[in-house]
């Protein structure tokens, strides 16, 4: 970290221990080494979060392709409830489950809080995601199941959840296993 991020740093630590504010802020350092996204503050605030597709029903390419695309149609209320926690700048990751079973991109939400189109019940939320950046190198399932420190990933220990939230550290070492 250089000196200008150190002195950020301990000017935001508490009491001179390591706390959740300075966690974040090396988490972001690091990340924003690889991929350069936002700035300090949207990094501290941003969640994270994982959705997955069937690449032949909605792939990554299909979400390029529209350039701005709706994610709806999930009917499962955990992950509607992640749904719902998301906000605009929030970044995910983008997950081809079924074919490929890998994480292929990172799209960001642009449109938080809105009700899936597909429900005429008014119940199941939706939200409207961005691409961001397509993975040179794909990071698939087997890779993150190798790994012990994303044992606890919701992608692993929730398998059949479309919506998962991705925990900072998680977030950081997909992204350094994307980078080769």
């Amino acid at each position: 970290m250089g000196g200008l991020a150190k002195d950020r740093v301990n000017r935001l630590e508490c009491g001179g221990s390591k706390g959740l504010v300075q966690g974040r802020i090396e988490a972001y350092y690091s990340f924003n080494r690889a991929f350069f996204f936002g700035n300090i503050w949207r990094a501290l605030l941003a969640n994270f979060w994982l959705v997955k597709s069937e690449p032949f029903k909605y792939s990554w390419d299909d979400l390029v392709e529209e350039v701005e695309g709706v994610w709806d149609g999930v009917r499962n209320h955990t992950a509607k409830l992640n749904l719902r926690a998301m906000e605009v700048g929030d970044q995910s990751f983008f997950y081809h489950s079924r074919e490929g079973l890998e994480i292929v991109g990172i799209c960001e939400v642009t449109v938080a809080g809105i009700l899936d189109p597909t429900d005429e019940t008014g119940k199941w939320a939706a939200v409207k995601f961005k691409p961001v950046r397509k993975f040179d190198n794909p990071v698939t399932l087997k890779q993150i199941k190798a790994e012990p420190r994303l044992a606890e990933c919701e992608l692993v220990r929730l398998s059949r959840l479309s919506v998962a939230k991705i925990r900072p550290e998680e977030w950081e070492l997909i992204c350094q296993m994307a980078e080769g």
